[in-house]
């Protein structure tokens, strides 16, 4: 999965909040100054060669839908900083947050206890 530029996350996260819609429609969710049609619909075009977003015709027109959910994005995001950044280590991940105290020692605590709990329920 490709990492959005800042205008794809931008529409992306319209389409999560607000679901399917035109391209006018998604016009409507920008302040002033407002992008040009043809802009924002470039934009939706490349998402749906990228494959984050689909259509429905209707008509000459055509609604868009997010085929890929927020969450699964960044989940996503977080592996490929840890592949691209942290050396594909997820112990050095958690290495960092702690040293620049971004999680505490209680919050790793718990994280323990949910790995405990997810372990012993797999089985």
């Amino acid at each position: 999965m490709k990492k959005l530029t800042n205008k794809e996350r931008e529409v992306m996260e319209l389409f999560w909040q607000h679901g399917p819609m035109f391209v006018r429609e998604l016009l409507e969710h920008y302040e002033e100054p407002k992008p040009h049609f043809n802009t924002l619909s470039t934009i939706v075009r490349r998402l749906e060669q990228q494959g984050y977003v689909c259509h429905k015709k209707y008509g000459s027109t055509y609604q868009y839908h997010a085929l890929i959910t927020e969450q699964d994005y960044a989940k996503n995001s977080i592996f490929r900083l840890v592949d691209h950044y942290i050396k594909d280590s997820y112990r050095g991940l958690v290495s960092t947050l702690l040293k620049e105290e971004k999680l505490s020692v209680g919050e790793l605590h718990d994280l323990i206890s949910q790995i405990e709990t997810y372990e012993r329920n797999k089985k």
